[in-house]
């Protein structure tokens, strides 16, 4: 392995690196956000909300991350509607990742015991507030780990970001092997950096974890 063939492109490999943990933090709050609201729908009871959610969630599982980040990029100049590549892969998937994150958070919502609903409701607690501040922490206490595998495969396919010119880690990386054709160490960084990206949101995500049982402790 020579090492010293790629060293001068260390800052290249960084700035990828901030790209795409830029695009993933982004993108994580903007699933999750949409993931909450989704949820939330599918279990509404006014049927309407409940089939548009259900809708979303069934249509953005069933379609490929690759076509729907070309729609946006490459199909909607086509119309007029023009979004650089940044905005473009963070808009995609915190919709896309979005109704997994939906899915995940609608099991752990159904999963609420009812007679803590109804004791809240008895207490003569508004819906909007039974839903965050009872309903949305016992969800997330269940559901946080499988999310938390949902976020860490959002910040996988960051990858697939390179193929509309953001120059994130792998596009980046591309463009290194090309110059010093030394394609196993450059991939072999590229493996650190993703490595280390999804292993630190691993640790938010039981860190967070861990907060939630202790609050949740707590409450009890």
């Amino acid at each position: 392995m020579n090492l010293s063939a790629i060293s001068g492109y260390l800052g290249m490999f960084w700035d990828g690196f901030l790209v795409t943990a830029s695009v993933s933090a982004l993108s994580i709050a903007g699933s999750f956000l949409i993931g909450v609201i989704v949820a939330f729908g599918a279990v509404s009871r006014r049927p309407f909300l409940r089939k548009a959610a259900r809708g979303y969630i069934g249509l953005f599982r069933n379609i490929p991350f690759i076509v729907q980040v070309f729609f946006f990029y490459f199909g909607l100049p086509e119309i007029g509607v023009y979004i650089d590549a940044f905005t473009t892969g963070t808009m995609a998937l915190s919709i896309a990742v979005g109704a997994y994150a939906a899915d995940v958070l609608r099991s752990g919502i159904e999963n609420v015991d009812t007679g803590v609903i109804e004791a809240a409701e008895v207490s003569g607690l508004s819906r909007f507030k039974i839903y965050r501040r009872i309903i949305l922490p016992i969800a997330l206490r269940v559901s946080l780990r499988p999310l938390g595998s949902v976020f860490i495969n959002l910040v996988l396919t960051t990858s697939i970001l390179s193929t509309i010119t953001l120059n994130e880690l792998t596009g980046n990386a591309k463009i290194v092997a090309s110059d010093t054709f030394r394609p196993f160490e450059v991939y072999f960084f590229l493996l650190l950096f993703y490595c280390a990206l999804t292993y630190l949101l691993s640790l938010l995500i039981n860190l967070w974890h861990r907060h939630l049982n202790r609050f949740m402790r707590g409450a009890e």
